[in-house]
């Protein structure tokens, strides 16, 4: 360019300067506002430029970052993101009602062997009304004694269900021959302590009158021998009718699941019965005093007894005469007290007469009194038979 090309150019320059400056305004406090405002929106513009380059691509992003001063162009939508939603945690389950979210305990093991028992006091349950022995924290003896507590046999399974063993033992009140017998079952507390589960089985006055032996079986049943009559006072303990009986816990107490629960007639039986008159004693010649008294036996049964045994509790003073005594065996005269006949076999349905004389020895003061006349059936080897209906085997006669 000559010199006076750019001497011409700076001239220009000049003029535009003096023609355009005159008319700009001076920037004022509003001015900055606006310039502020303006470069604000500039930055967020290109904030917004730079989030849509991150979801539409770099090309975008490069076009919208190229002109700082140019809006931006149409932009592809943003393709929206499909969010699964997050699984809503399980709300808990409530805990059964009176459960602890503490550990399962052990259950006790109620396994007691013969020895344990004997060693520890137990608490039984109740004998039957009448004397008895103890129940509180009393210990069971082994030797049989009057008035204790005898421990005749035990088994063993788990009888509620629990998972844990426990003791069933076989005890007898001992008083006399007949002492009353009950089946107790026993376990383990937490502390070990021996403790009463309940009674199985007791024997009763009617039925059953024995207990011969017991066993645990399956499902925690527990299997008791049970007898119609109590052996002794002449009746062996064959003769008693024995079934067994199963017995399980209910969650509160034994109850029986199996076996009969009644006895049929026991072959080993009769029915008999007595009856006899006054009797009443007159002075003789002699100076004694001598009377009759009529007693009838029968036999109410469908069977025939054997031998009928009849016993006439008169006091010493009386004494059996001649007449009337011929069909009594064992030297009647000759009995003590009380006075004895033993008869022979009485069929199904009969009856004997007894037209019995007594004498009382002159100058033996007897006054006025009652005597018991007994009849009991028996066997062949004089066992007595079970009495059907014992009320009527035993009426009292007056003498005077």
């Amino acid at each position: 360019m000559s010199e006076q090309e750019t001497l011409d150019l700076a001239e220009t320059f000049a003029s535009y300067r003096r023609t355009a400056l005159a008319e700009v305004e001076a920037p004022g406090p509003a001015a900055v506002r606006r310039t502020v405002r303006g470069r604000g929106r500039r930055r967020l513009a290109a904030t917004a430029t730079t989030a849509l380059a991150l979801f539409g691509g770099s090309a975008v992003g490069y076009a919208a970052l190229s002109g700082p001063d140019h809006r931006p162009g149409p932009v592809d939508p943003t393709p929206s993101i499909s969010v699964s939603p997050a699984p809503t945690p399980p709300s808990p389950t409530p805990s059964p009602a009176g459960t602890s979210a503490s550990p399962t305990t052990t259950v006790p093991d109620g396994r007691l062997s013969r020895a344990q028992l004997l060693g520890v006091p137990v608490t039984l349950p109740a004998w039957r009304a009448g004397p008895g022995c103890p129940t509180s924290q009393t210990r069971l003896t082994a030797e049989g004694r009057e008035g204790e507590n005898s421990l005749l046999a035990l088994d063993h399974g788990d009888l509620d269900g629990d998972g844990a063993v426990e003791t069933v033992a076989l005890v007898q009140c001992v008083l006399g021959t007949r002492g009353p017998m009950q089946v107790v079952a026993f376990d383990r507390d937490e502390d070990g302590k021996v403790i009463t589960l309940g009674r199985v089985v007791a024997t009763t006055i009617d039925k059953p009158q024995w207990l011969f032996a017991l066993d645990v079986v399956s499902a925690g049943t527990v299997r008791v021998q049970v007898g119609d009559i109590a052996p002794g006072g002449g009746w062996p303990g064959e003769w008693s009718q024995r079934q067994w009986r199963g017995y399980r816990w209910n969650g509160d107490g034994f109850a029986q699941v199996s076996g009969p629960t009644t006895f049929g007639r026991n072959p080993h039986s009769a029915d008999v019965s007595v009856t006899a008159t006054d009797l009443v004693l007159t002075t003789a010649d002699d100076g004694s005093r001598t009377g009759t008294a009529t007693v009838r036996v029968r036999n109410r049964g469908t069977k025939p007894v054997e031998r009928v045994d009849l016993q006439l509790g008169v006091p010493a003073a009386v004494r059996p005469d001649v007449d009337g005594w011929a069909p009594c065996g064992g030297e009647p005269q000759h009995s003590s007290e009380p006075v004895t006949c033993l008869l022979g076999r009485l069929a199904a349905g009969a009856e004997v007469r007894l037209d019995l004389s007594f004498r009382v020895a002159e100058g033996v003061a007897l006054g006025t009194g009652k005597a018991d006349v007994r009849v009991w059936a028996m066997d062949t080897g004089f066992r007595n038979l079970l009495e059907i209906n014992d009320a009527d085997n035993q009426v009292r006669m007056t003498y005077r």
